[in-house]
């Protein structure tokens, strides 16, 4: 098969396209024929030799990265139900990667069958992004008073959480880089649509709402611009963080004195909290599903052929995407 492959720690250019031994399923196991596979942030950060501390482990060079696949069974190990093969399937491979390759391997139990008319972009954007997207709305808990402010709302976890909180009937205000990506999240039907590289964009912020205060903050950014968007945040409002795509900047940085000043909460979505939800990572993983079968959510997807894997890292760390990075073989 041809597949991904990362022989050195380094910039995107260090990911080859290459012929690699076809891998065989184990007994429970099934293999999946990729028509898609998912490209996240943390995968950059693996590549470049930065990642630590987390709980992903830092892999064994040579590697082929990759965590989210979706595609057709076309093999199965010892002992694994012959049922499966044909299907139509979408997984998250766990701590252990692969998913940049025209085949991979995964126990039969970690699979989830794709729902009629879910296409399998739109399933490999929701078996990590649209779980952890669930996982964060279920602390939000939106409601049709909030005005929310979503950070990177052009984003894969951030156009879905847009589209959330217009479900519930919340006014959304969302924060985008560049005139494109925002007149996408104008698109998703967001009330105001900012563009974040303004100098001058908390003013027109408070200037679109008038007296209403933002009342929820979804931050997924953190540095500068997370700092910036807390500060929008009225009396009582509430913070919720998972992550920050803005290495340099780190995370938020917030203090008590902030919390008690205008008596604001602040909650972190991801990590050992998204890990407890009931049902556990698997049953995020089945709400996400479901929600994109019905039309509830529509991921937002931009793809390129996995032999293009270095383009799209380039282009993900640039933040010149929207929505979720998706590699087709």
């Amino acid at each position: 098969m041809r597949a991904i492959r990362l022989h050195a720690f380094g910039p995107a250019e260090n990911l080859r396209y290459e012929e690699v031994e076809d891998p065989r399923p184990a007994a429970g196991q099934v293999r999946v024929a990729v028509r898609a596979a998912g490209v996240h942030l943390v995968d950059t950060t693996l590549r470049a030799g930065n990642y630590g501390g987390g709980p992903i482990p830092v892999p064994e060079l040579p590697t082929v990265p990759g965590r989210e696949v979706a595609g057709v069974v076309d093999a199965v190990g010892p002992g694994t139900d012959p049922g499966w093969l044909g299907k139509r399937v979408v997984t998250h491979l766990g701590m252990v990667p692969g998913g940049y390759a025209e085949l991979a391997v995964r126990d039969a139990e970690a699979v989830h069958e794709l729902p009629d008319g879910l296409g399998y972009e739109a399933a490999v954007a929701m078996i990590g992004t649209g779980r952890t997207t669930v996982g964060i709305l279920d602390v939000a808990a939106l409601t049709a008073d909030d005005v929310v402010l979503v950070t990177a709302a052009a984003g894969g976890i951030g156009n879905l959480l847009v589209q959330a909180a217009l479900g519930v009937g919340a006014s959304v205000v969302g924060l985008a880089g560049g005139a494109a990506k925002v007149e996408r999240v104008r698109g998703l039907g967001a009330a105001y649509a900012v563009d974040y590289n303004a100098p001058d964009w908390r003013e027109e912020v408070r200037a679109v709402l008038g007296d209403r205060e933002v009342t929820a903050v979804l931050d997924g950014v953190g540095g500068a611009l997370g700092r910036g968007a807390m500060e929008l945040l009225g009396i009582g409002g509430r913070l919720i963080l998972f992550g920050w795509a803005d290495a340099e900047g780190g995370p938020t940085e917030i203090t008590t004195a902030d919390l008690y000043a205008r008596g604001l909460t602040a909650s972190v979505a991801i990590g050992p909290r998204i890990l407890r939800r009931p049902g556990g990572l698997r049953g995020l993983e089945e709400r996400a599903l479901a929600a994109a079968a019905t039309g509830a959510l529509v991921p937002l997807t931009q793809s390129f052929p996995l032999k293009d894997a270095a383009a799209a890292h380039a282009a993900l760390e640039s933040r010149a995407t929207m929505g979720k990075v998706v590699l087709v073989p």
